[in-house]
């Protein structure tokens, strides 16, 4: 295939806020200032009530049309579990309320969820359980009334409570088997001494193995936590306020409120930093992960706000760490930053999975070296005003659906349950100067916060145990050709881009001897630049305007997909479209990408996730002898066989 063209056999399919690629600018007009609502990140016209017993209820018309989606986030989660004995009772209980009620048992209710042809399931983290449901509109009173119906009246038997409790023991063994689920939960179990974000929402061992005993407190916990009080029904969609709170309150305004409290234990100030290895039993890449002790979340103060861009601007994937580690050097095939916000004060980081054990100590310190130049100077101007206008961008592109819209929203909700938590999230955001950055790195980016976790089969070399000062790292002081294309085009109420490029050639392309080549082809279009600008510096120019270009390869198809802010599309397409026409086939950038790929076959794919694993054997096994029996990805021979020649020609 010619690099200098785009097939016209390619089809592009485009969904567009209100613009099209052809599209000529408006002439600019002086706008008079805007009201601070027209600054609000989410475009959509809520309704809140709270009815007598306490439920919240957040009514959100989406503008799409069709589908609802129901969220229920309750305020409990692991946090809330600090009796002795018991934790992991609000992910177990997660599963119990499955288990049915006496007017609609499991068997019922799962009947009437899949009549409606409803999408489904439920998720526990340590501060909220969150219950979601997305059907077609049709079915609102019917999902609303039974749902109310097994909030207000669980009902389970003793034998079904402890087939769930050994349901939930082998979903810890299962989780267990990941690397990344298992360094959290040695780093917490490390990092906390007091409060109750030291076991993971799965609980401790101990605890799990003794639920099948713990009927009784099951009762008791349900009665403390799923009350009204504490849950918020947050219905998105093709609704109408009027007619939703009715039947709210019909069908849950009887749900009787609670009156139970409890305190949970403050964690003291850290008195020193801490390290924990995580030994791992069978071969897999090594993982070094640094975190600090950080703020609890806020919509009103600044630190955790200033931490989440900090975080961004030094180790995402504009940042000069990242450009260090992942794509020159290439020591690490995994950095990525970790600041999920928490009711309480809790840990923030960054984690890296390495190539080669000997890169462990060098990697390391150079992710304290960053966290100590961040403590050192304030960041550029222009470079915090291109991570929040990223920020920005980035949430409005996600919000292309009904159920991504109510699940985004149920993760702030859960705060304080309240729409307009994630609007005042943003507006913190804008707030912020390099100061704020400044001055939240100095207060927690420090010595005694500090909490380093590893982890890998064969031992680490001894130095990484020792923690050095962040002081020792702070810087010293220093003076295409045009081609028809078929274009489908599907107008929606929100300002995102979105088009996909379609191409008839996949993995089952693949040369014999080779395969992978289809796959490592894609990745060399989107992630290794154009011959005009490298992958580091296209990162840096989609940073602010939050733009984004990947590829996809499966058994028949390479699918190219970009999103773009319609403010933004003429400088993203004279970016990105180079990448297509004149890529850039560094050998550097090959050797990376070969080796991810390599990787991804054999640690996340062969390794680490054994169902995945499962329906490759099963299709190799059906296809044996054609071109489809091999992976997208490849074989570990073929990807090593594969040349910078062999993608050029492909």
């Amino acid at each position: 295939m010619s690099g200098s063209r785009i097939p016209a056999a390619v089809c592009a399919v485009l969904l567009a806020g209100g613009v099209t690629i052809g599209e000529q600018p408006r002439p600019a007009r002086k706008a008079a200032p805007r009201p601070a609502a027209e600054r609000d990140v989410l475009p959509f016209h809520a309704v809140e009530k709270t009815l007598p017993n306490g439920l919240k209820v957040i009514v959100v018309p989406t503008g799409f049309p069709n589908i609802v989606s129901l969220q229920i986030p309750v305020q409990t989660g692991s946090r809330n579990e600090v009796e002795p004995g018991k934790s992991g009772f609000a992910h177990f209980f997660e599963h119990m309320m499955f288990r049915g009620t006496k007017a609609y048992p499991s068997e019922k209710y799962n009947e009437v969820i899949t009549q409606a042809g409803a999408r489904q399931n439920a998720y526990t983290t340590n501060d909220y359980t969150n219950y979601h449901t997305t059907f077609a509109k049709d079915d609102l009173e019917t999902v609303l009334k039974i749902e109310a119906d097994r909030f207000k009246n669980l009902d389970y038997s003793q034998e079904g409570f402890k087939t769930e409790a050994r349901a939930v023991l082998g979903e810890y063994n299962k989780n267990s088997a990941n690397p990344l689920v298992k360094i959290e939960e040695v780093q917490h179990d490390k990092a906390f001494t007091t409060h109750t974000y030291k076991h993971t929402t799965m609980g401790f061992i101990k605890d799990i193995e003794d639920m099948p005993n713990q009927f009784d407190y099951s009762r008791t916990f349900f009665e403390h936590w799923y009350r009204p009080e504490n849950t918020t029904v947050i219905v998105a969609g093709d609704v109408e306020p009027q007619r939703v709170i009715p039947l709210v309150e019909k069908y849950w305004g009887d749900w009787k409120p609670g009156h139970y409290r409890v305190d949970i234990p403050r964690e003291p100030e850290p008195a020193a930093a801490v390290y924990a290895h995580v030994p791992w039993p069978i071969p897999t890449l090594p993982w070094v992960t640094i975190a600090f002790h950080g703020p609890a979340f806020s919509d009103t103060a600044k630190d955790y706000a200033a931490l989440d861009l900090l975080l961004d601007l030094y180790f995402g994937e504009t940042s000069d760490t990242y450009k260090r580690l992942v794509e020159q050097e290439q020591k690490v095939d995994a950095l990525f930053s970790d600041n999920e916000g928490h009711v309480d004060p809790s840990l923030t980081g960054v984690y890296a999975r390495l190539k080669k054990m000997d890169d462990a100590l060098s990697v390391r310190d150079e992710i304290l070296k960053t966290f100590a130049e961040a403590r050192s100077r304030p960041v550029a101007a222009k470079r915090l005003s291109d991570a929040k206008s990223n920020a920005r961008y980035a949430l409005v592109k996600s919000l292309d659906n009904t159920e991504t819209i109510a699940d985004t929203l149920a993760g702030f909700v859960r705060y304080h349950r309240s729409f307009d938590t994630l609007n005042n999230f943003y507006r913190v955001y804008d707030t912020l100067t390099p100061d704020d950055l400044l001055a939240a790195a100095r207060r927690y980016f420090t010595d005694n916060r500090l909490v380093e976790t590893t982890l890998s089969k064969d031992p680490m070399p001894a130095p990484v145990s020792t923690l050095p000062s962040l002081a020792a790292f702070a810087p010293r002081s220093a003076s295409a050709e045009k081609a028809e294309v078929p274009i489908v085009l599907q107008k929606t109420a929100l300002p995102q881009i979105n088009f996909k490029l379609l191409f008839a050639v996949g993995s089952q392309r693949d040369p014999a001897g080779k395969e992978g080549l289809a796959a490592l082809s894609g990745a060399m279009i989107a992630e290794a630049g154009s011959k005009e600008m490298r992958i580091d510096e296209i990162n840096r120019a989609l940073y602010p305007m939050a733009g984004s270009f990947g590829d996809l390869v499966d058994k028949e198809m390479t699918t190219f997909t970009g999103s773009i802010h319609r403010d933004n599309w003429k400088p993203f397409l004279e970016i990105v479209l180079p990448q297509l026409s004149d890529p850039g086939f560094r050998e550097d950038d090959f050797q990376r990408l070969k080796d991810s790929q390599s990787n991804a076959l054999k640690e996340d794919l062969r390794s680490n996730n054994e169902e995945e694993l499962a329906k490759e054997r099963l299709q190799t096994n059906l296809f044996a002898g054609t071109p489809y029996a091999h992976p997208a990805l490849g074989t570990v021979a073929g990807i090593q066989a594969i040349t910078l020649d062999d993608v050029k020609r492909f």
